[in-house]
């Protein structure tokens, strides 16, 4: 047996790859467009890591999504936790759950799809302005 990928409907295919291609840093490795479907599928990777994907499902009929919490979270090591949320910062993402303690925080994708982002190997000195800022909504 062998992982393949993580699939997420989204509600706005390009919302989305904005979201977990230039903000998060993924990369796309494939997009495939299924018209007798009426669905696109975008398939995306860490960098370095094409073993676990996330697969991208863009229905084109709207759809409402529910299911909150019960999906739980994507989670990535990322190699500076400050420089990641920086960087996600830049491009309007809301930190959820800021790296107060160097190693983890929590954002959400456009479609409340929620991502936790670990410092790869020991946590960073804790620093801020990340110490001091509080949890926003859930996550």
């Amino acid at each position: 047996m062998k992982y393949l990928h993580t699939m997420v409907r989204v509600t706005d295919l390009e919302a989305s790859l904005k979201f977990y291609r230039d903000a998060l840093g993924l990369e796309v490795l494939r997009v495939r467009e299924v018209s007798q479907g009426r669905f696109t599928l975008a398939f995306l990777a860490a960098p370095g890591d094409t073993q676990a994907q996330v697969e991208l499902t863009w229905n084109w009929d709207p759809e409402t999504y529910t299911g909150g919490r019960n999906f739980g979270h994507l989670a990535y090591a990322v190699d500076d936790i400050y420089a990641t949320c920086e960087r996600l910062q830049a491009h309007g993402v809301t930190i959820n759950r800021p790296p107060r303690d160097g190693y983890m925080a929590f954002v959400r994708s456009p479609d409340n799809i929620s991502i936790e982002l670990l410092q790869r190997g020991d946590p960073l000195p804790p620093k801020a302005p990340w110490t001091d800022m509080p949890n926003v909504g859930s996550w």
